[in-house]
Order: C-alpha cells, then sequence, then structure tokens
C-alpha cells in the first residue's frame, strides 16, 4: 500500500473545512476563552448538579442542600422505609 493512499486527513485543513460547515452559532473561538473561574471552588472529587431556580432560591448555601440530602438518604436507608424512584 502506498503511503499517500493510507493516510488519514487529519490535518489543518480538514479541521478549517469542518469548522466552515458548522452553523454560525456552533462556531466557537477558542483565542478569545477564558479560564474557569468557578474552578477553584470545585474540589477535585466533587459533582457539579444544575438546580432549577425555583429549587436554588430554597437555599443559601451548598451546605444546606448537602445537610438535607444527606438526612434524606439516612431516611431512606433506615429498616422499613421507603427507597425513592
Amino acid at each position: 500500500m502506498n503511503v499517500k493512499t493510507t493516510k488519514k486527513g487529519r490535518g489543518p485543513r480538514n479541521r478549517h473545512r469542518a469548522q466552515r460547515d458548522l452553523a454560525p452559532e456552533y462556531r466557537f473561538d477558542c483565542t478569545k476563552s477564558k479560564p474557569n473561574r468557578f474552578a477553584r471552588e470545585i474540589a477535585k472529587n466533587a459533582i457539579v448538579i444544575v438546580l432549577d431556580p425555583d429549587v436554588a432560591a430554597v437555599f443559601r448555601d451548598p451546605k444546606r442542600v448537602n445537610s438535607l440530602l444527606r438526612a434524606t438518604i439516612a431516611a431512606l436507608k433506615r429498616p422499613g422505609s421507603r427507597r425513592a424512584g
């Protein structure tokens, strides 16, 4: 086999063509991106969950959300309690 025929076209030319094929709202200029300003606040093993605005309005901070969730989990683990879901 010839090297030219087996080479996959993954060069810069194909990336630019793929960028042009995208609709304008999906084009992203990476040179204008900024570091995530919230990254320091998130623990390495944390999982981020987005709450609906009406639910988030009930809680003042993440500690209160976690406290309620832990209490719910403890209640579900008790014998004779109904399981969620």
